[in-house]
């Protein structure tokens, strides 16, 4: 019987602390690993970030999604990080190197002026929608439960220019860079940019 006791004394404790890691990791945030170029100069290839998953989606939030089903290309538990652009009822367009959402030009200090204007073209939702055939191109409008997602380096990025929109659904969390482990710049573009 006193072993017992003595082995249940140490087991509650070890249960008990998992299951609260569980639940932070399941309710509140998770550890992600940024895969690709598709972030830079902000966030590179492997780096490792967390995705707080309470967090209010804004316009330039850095968020992590599940890319299956988004994505054709994309295999199962696949997760891309990307920047949002477009909230549900937004207009979005891109012309000589700004981006317009709602027809007001967004702050882009984020990334560079080649990446602007090369990298991320000249469209609109509509003509996205007809050129890569994944919506009605009818509206123009980011549907309701959905956003429209780039990644920082637009000249590599595999986002919602070519495949449409994330269905929030499929959202993992907002993307924080901890003090640690990046400069001062681009942790303020990922964590400080959103309106």
């Amino acid at each position: 019987m006193k072993a017992f006791k003595e082995i249940m004394s140490w087991i509650v404790p070890i249960v008990i602390g998992l299951a609260i890691a569980f639940a932070i990791k399941s309710f509140v945030f998770t550890r992600v690993r940024v895969d690709g170029p598709s972030m830079q100069p902000n966030l590179q290839n492997n780096e490792k970030v967390f995705a707080w998953k309470m967090s209010k989606i804004k316009h330039l939030s850095v968020i992590v999604f599940d890319a299956h089903g988004e994505d054709p290309s994309a295999k199962t538990h696949t997760n891309y990080v990307k920047r949002v652009i477009g909230l549900p009822g937004d207009t979005v367009s891109s012309k000589n190197g700004y981006i317009y959402v709602n027809n007001k030009k967004i702050d882009q200090s984020f990334i560079s002026k080649s990446e602007r204007t090369s990298g991320t073209g000249n469209w609109t939702l509509k003509s996205l929608e007809k050129t890569q055939g994944w919506g009605s191109g009818k509206t123009g409008v980011v549907p309701k439960g959905k956003y429209f997602v780039l990644g920082d380096h637009r000249s590599v990025s595999n986002d919602s220019r070519y495949w449409g929109f994330v269905d929030k659904d499929k959202v993992v969390g907002v993307v924080k860079v901890p003090f640690w482990t990046s400069t001062k710049t681009r942790r303020a573009n990922i964590n400080d940019m959103a309106y």
